[in-house]
């Protein structure tokens, strides 16, 4: 197939490319490098500068003859979207309409899209981890607006006959991410770590998270890509890990000693955040998840070979 991945000179983007690429298919990247980078981005693909929310991609769909596109375009962070809710809508919503738009007009009619998990339901209700059909009660822009590009998929799948899956991710870590919002907890760690400065956790620490390797996340979309059919899935653990635990495990994996600064909380901070992710398992045969502990020391070995010095 041929296929587009937006956002693919970023962290997940580019696993994302590298995995298409592997399966055998021709990729071309769409990035506006505002946070991407070039050097990310797979041998074999081929990039094309752009912002999703500026550029009409039709001619490029229709010119390189698409099959997919495999939407990562994003402004991630959610803090960002909080201080500037139409900058985040104009990155997210109108540039995903523009994409879609483009597809339809091009006669693509397949989209993949990275949603979230925890910005869009919000606190988990009675204690158990977020299934799909958890109520979605996002308490951010970011988290409205990934909501809402979920809906105008919804809408383009009814009346224009779009195969669409919808992954909704949990906090992704792994090699190549970067310090960027706050499923970038890991890289801001890791990177403190190694520039000899003291970590600093917001808050007393207890805030849980559902950490997820990015290998996962990536497994998970080529076996939706390769389902053939429609969808909405979380692609989370159901384990919750305080920032304290994941402090540790960073610390032991990098040899560190010292301890973190705890610094004032964000005010409405979520506080837990955990999503039940059996039905990707289930329906599209995705493999047990990446232990914590173990993908922690894959990452904080790739940050180590970063730092080191070429020869």
């Amino acid at each position: 197939m041929n296929i587009v991945v937006t956002g693919g000179a970023g962290f997940i983007g580019s696993h994302m490319a590298a995995r298409h690429i592997a399966d055998g298919h021709r990729v071309i990247v769409v990035d506006d490098l505002s946070t991407g980078r070039p050097a990310k981005v797979p041998a074999g693909a081929r990039l094309v500068e752009a912002d999703v929310a500026e550029t009409d991609l039709e001619p490029l769909l229709a010119e390189e003859k698409i099959d997919v596109v495999s939407h990562h375009a994003a402004q991630i962070d959610v803090r960002h979207s909080v201080s500037d809710p139409l900058d985040d809508a104009r990155s997210n919503v109108l540039g995903s309409l523009k994409i879609f738009e483009a597809c339809r007009r091009a006669g693509v009619r397949r989209v993949l899209f990275a949603s979230t998990g925890g910005a869009l339901y919000g606190e988990p209700r009675d204690g158990r981890p977020a299934p799909e059909s958890h109520a979605t009660d996002p308490v951010s822009p970011y988290g409205c607006a990934k909501l809402s590009i979920e809906k105008y998929l919804h809408y383009y799948r009814v009346i224009h006959g779009f195969e669409v899956q919808v992954l909704r991710y949990a906090n992704v870590y792994g090699p190549g991410q970067n310090g960027l919002g706050e499923a970038g907890v890991v890289a801001i760690f890791a990177e403190a770590i190694l520039a000899g400065k003291t970590p600093k956790i917001r808050g007393d620490g207890e805030q849980t998270r559902d950490y997820v390797f990015v290998g996962d996340v990536v497994e998970s979309a080529a076996r939706a890509l390769s389902a053939g059919k429609s969808g909405t899935w979380n692609v989370g653990t159901a384990v919750e890990t305080s920032v304290n635990r994941l402090f540790e495990l960073i610390a032991r994996a990098l040899d560190y000693h010292g301890a973190p600064e705890h610094v004032p909380p964000v005010p409405g901070e979520q506080r837990r955040s955990v999503l039940d992710g059996s039905s990707v398992r289930r329906d599209l045969g995705v493999p047990a998840w990446t232990p914590l502990e173990k993908g922690i020391e894959i990452t904080a070995e790739a940050f180590r070979r970063e730092q080191r010095p070429s020869a």
